[in-house]
């Protein structure tokens, strides 16, 4: 059995059973101009989102399963890259990185020195790092001494830097009963420079039970031994003393004033 075929013109081609010429081209031609009307809507759809944006529309719309999030008061241009997402964040989420506390101001520790003398004396205790340049070492001698003027008991500890600062300037205000240093361990576990300091220093309270630790733990204890002696503490620090740190933290749970200087 033949098939007989003819062609009609370009593009067309008969039916095998003598049915009707199919049109390949034609349809081709109307597939693409399909295609390209519903691309040609969508990039309609887009500028009409577009539109909205700079008029600061807010809402959410899909069209052909493709979803347009528009933003109030946003353009396109304005929406913010993947970076810029996780570095600021996106809309109302909150930041992922944020801006560092500033350093308190020449006004507020004013302020925490005025705090010092109000309601009148009261047993104050030092802390302080060992490492501290001569000009610092001269300020709190001026603090301890004006302290001690106005009637304030100084409790302190018996290490270089800080407390032999304290020590001197209490010292100068010729005023004995009102200087206290408690020692971490014994007293001839002290660096030679400080037991020539504490010669002079009436009321010396020494911890030899704690000879045999640390002198990190055994400054631990000293440190809550001060603590509970006190009504406000004073400390001059890094911010990388751990230990001094802690002692400020721990005197605020017990409810004490609490005034601490940075030294970096």
């Amino acid at each position: 059995m033949k098939v007989n075929m003819k062609v009609r013109a370009r593009g067309t081609c008969a039916s095998p059973r003598g049915g009707r010429a199919l049109d390949v081209g034609s349809t081709q031609q109307r597939r693409g101009r399909g295609a390209f009307s519903q691309k040609a809507s969508m990039n309609e759809n887009v500028k009409k989102e577009t539109q909205r944006f700079r008029r600061g529309g807010s809402h959410l719309s899909l069209r052909d399963s493709k979803a347009v999030v528009c933003f109030a008061g946003l353009g396109p241009d304005d929406l913010p890259s993947q970076a810029d997402s996780i570095v600021r964040g996106t809309g109302n989420a909150p930041q992922v990185l944020e801006s560092a506390p500033k350093p308190p101001s020449d006004i507020e520790y004013l302020q925490e020195l005025i705090a010092i003398q109000q309601n009148g004396p009261k047993n104050i205790g030092f802390f302080g790092t060992r490492n501290m340049g001569f000009l610092h070492q001269q300020l709190i001698e001026i603090l301890s001494y004006a302290m001690v003027l106005t009637n304030n008991h100084i409790f302190t500890s018996g290490a270089t830097g800080t407390n032999a600062a304290v020590i001197r300037g209490a010292l100068r205000a010729e005023r004995p009963e009102l200087l206290t240093v408690v020692l971490p361990q014994s007293i001839s576990k002290q660096p030679p420079e400080s037991q020539e300091l504490l010669k002079k220093v009436e009321n010396v309270i020494e911890m030899p039970d704690n000879d045999e630790l640390t002198l990190f733990e055994a400054s631990s204890i000293c440190n809550d031994d001060i603590i509970s002696r006190v009504q406000q503490i004073i400390c001059f620090a890094f911010h990388d003393s751990n230990l001094l740190l802690e002692t400020c933290a721990q005197a605020k749970e017990n409810k004490k004033m609490v005034t601490l200087f940075y030294l970096d």
